[in-house]
């Protein structure tokens, strides 16, 4: 599927390594790594067996349909798409200024006179993913989830005022609060619920009884006027793992200021057993259980949109739609929140 989509060539860069590198390295061979939906990843290897990670932002690599609605592309909803280098310079900066590990930057470029998408050439951190890391070596693994865990905790010490991507509160300082975390989420959840139930007869089936639960788990969500650092998708597969058995945060882009339970929802869901390395004390429960509707339905509308056009991995998307799916019904045999 992907024969109809340009990828970049090791001619392309000849440009790109010569402004990171100089004279000190040639460009032996570039690999395109799979995995990846909104930026192209590729492998860089020299002569002297040195490797780099290429990131391009290319629309090219970009596998997600245009956005549908005015909320999928508003830069002040930190749940809007996360993808562009400015996302990605601003993150790394931040998590870098409070210690947490990101592969470190050689080169990033927005001038396009090198290559006509935005680039950057990173560290490549070669022990694998924390997720292989999990299956292969369990024992081993423990040092790095508790590692992360720290990195999370260190997160969460970073306050904000208003929820936003790093990027915009960056630039733009302590903008108007437009929306609390829950109204953004309660707005999300019952637009991803609509096209869940478009898609899926058993969602549809059910859709007013899930309309009212949506409600009634809000409704029990007291106001916050604190956020803080989160990553925004944080499953084992965008941790790397360096020589030292460290962790090393990737897909950053969507780093923003936002409630610290959208971000455990998540790890929840992604780490099972392995999330008590990461267990946060003093989570608001009442968050948890809305903001864990609001994940579900999300991982059932977001993964049957990216099958409209030609992802190549269509299993695990649907796999995870199937999964969500699931959970989603689940809430329905879940006793009202006082």
């Amino acid at each position: 599927m992907d024969a109809t989509r340009k990828f970049v060539e090791k001619e392309q860069l000849t440009n790109i390594v010569d402004a990171t590198f100089g004279s000190a390295r040639r460009l032996d061979t570039v690999a395109r790594l799979r995995g990846g939906s909104k930026k192209g990843v590729y492998r860089l290897t020299f002569d002297d067996a040195f490797t780099a990670i290429l990131y391009v932002w290319s629309g090219e690599e970009n596998y997600w349909p245009v956005a549908h609605s005015e909320q999928e592309t508003d830069e002040f909803d930190p749940l809007s798409s996360a993808s562009g280098s400015d996302l990605f310079e601003a993150s790394h900066a931040q998590l870098n200024a409070v210690g947490v590990r990101t592969p470190r930057i050689y080169f990033l470029d927005r001038s396009r006179r090198h290559i006509t998408d935005d680039v950057a050439v990173v560290e490549d951190v070669r022990g694998g993913t924390l997720e292989a890391l999990i299956h292969s070596d369990p024992q081993k693994a423990k040092h790095s989830l508790k590692r992360l865990g720290e990195a999370l905790q260190v997160m969460r010490q970073q306050r904000g005022r208003c929820p936003g991507k790093v990027a915009l509160v960056e630039s733009v300082g302590d903008f108007p609060l437009r929306l609390s975390c829950e109204q953004i989420l309660l707005s999300r959840a019952l637009r991803d619920l609509a096209e869940s139930a478009s898609r899926v007869e058993r969602i549809a089936q059910v859709r007013v009884r899930l309309e009212e639960k949506i409600y009634d788990l809000v409704s029990a969500v007291r106001p916050r006027h604190e956020y803080s650092l989160i990553h925004g998708e944080l499953g084992p597969d965008h941790v790397l793992v360096d020589e030292q058995g460290d962790p090393v945060m990737i897909d950053i882009e969507g780093t923003m200021f936002f409630d610290v339970e959208w971000e455990h929802v998540f790890l929840q869901l992604r780490f099972g057993d392995h999330y008590q390395w990461l267990r946060a004390s003093d989570l608001d429960e009442q968050r948890m259980q809305f903001y864990a509707l609001a994940m579900y339905l999300s991982l059932v509308s977001g993964p049957l949109r990216l099958l409209d056009g030609d992802f190549p991995d269509r299993a695990a998307m649907m796999e995870i739609a199937q999964s969500n799916i699931q959970r989603v019904l689940t809430f329905l045999d879940k006793p009202d929140q006082d």
